[in-house]
């Protein structure tokens, strides 16, 4: 297996694709193109003959048309080289296919949203362990979206750390280049503390129950006092009057004393979609 990184390529289409989004901030026209081209260069490189993908018809509205695969093909340069052995009967015969590379009769029809003909062929291989038809792509997470349309508000070139964090925790706009990140739980404080940066605080309430906190971002320094106290918030310490969070920067470790943070502060700070949009979105 052969990793390809396609990090800063990948961000150049969620900004401005082509193609336009889906629902949410998912670029798939652009994406598909993207990686069968990325495919294609690989499959030169390494003397290959033809690319396979698990795309079945009609199961994603957007890139997965009988027409669009077409055209995603032919703007990829891989028109007749894709095999897509789930839905093949219902295409054009590809030329692995007619050079006999591939037998044709054993091959699928698959067409449409439902994931059973998918699950029941994973059965007759003895196939039990893969992911649940839902979720998939975050660009197709509301959530995730609008975290992302506020990033690229303030930064137009996000490092892929900035998209990792939009993963995790809870966010606070603290200044147009600041963020605060505060962790939901351990699985989160995990992964904030690995992404944090050289130039990035950690903060936490010591002795009592805490999320780690991460404040990142130029002038950081100006709003220590701010994250802590959204930081002493979600602690277990958040009912006291005053609470000594600590911080770390590097090697050096620091301590302030503050106010937990009021709702109307987490209210001013925090990044999250608004209520009328949460209720839109289908149960």
């Amino acid at each position: 297996m052969k990793l390809c990184h396609l990090g800063d390529k990948f961000i150049s289409i969620v900004k401005n694709p082509k193609y336009g989004y889906g629902r949410n901030m998912n670029p798939c026209i652009d994406c598909r193109i993207l990686m069968l081209k990325e495919a294609k260069e690989l499959m030169n490189i390494t003397g290959f003959n033809f690319i396979i993908t698990g795309e079945v018809i009609g199961q994603r509205p957007m890139s997965q048309m009988r027409n669009t695969l077409a055209m995603i093909d032919k703007k990829a340069g891989v028109s007749g080289i894709v095999l897509r052995p789930l839905s093949a009967k219902l295409f054009e015969p590809t030329i692995p296919e007619i050079n006999g590379i591939v037998d044709s009769d054993k091959l699928h029809a698959f067409n449409g949203r439902s994931r059973k003909q998918q699950m029941a062929l994973a059965k007759e291989f003895g196939l039990t362990d893969y992911p649940m038809p839902a979720g998939g792509c975050l660009l197709t997470e509301p959530n995730y979206s609008f975290r992302l349309r506020e990033l690229l508000n303030y930064n137009p070139n996000p490092s892929l750390k900035d998209l990792h964090l939009l993963r995790a925790g809870r966010h606070f706009r603290l200044s147009p280049s600041c963020k605060a990140i505060v962790g939901r739980d351990e699985k989160d404080n995990d992964n904030i503390e690995s992404l944090a940066g050289e130039g990035d605080y950690i903060l936490s309430v010591e002795n009592f129950g805490s999320p780690v906190t991460l404040l990142t971002g130029d002038g950081s320094q100006d709003f220590i006092n701010l994250a802590a106290a959204i930081c002493a918030r979600y602690s277990d310490a958040k009912h006291l009057p005053s609470v000594d969070v600590a911080f770390h920067l590097k090697s050096k470790k620091f301590s302030v004393t503050v106010s937990p943070a009021t709702e109307g502060m987490i209210e001013k700070y925090r990044i999250q979609m608004p209520e009328k949009k949460k209720a839109a979105l289908p149960a």
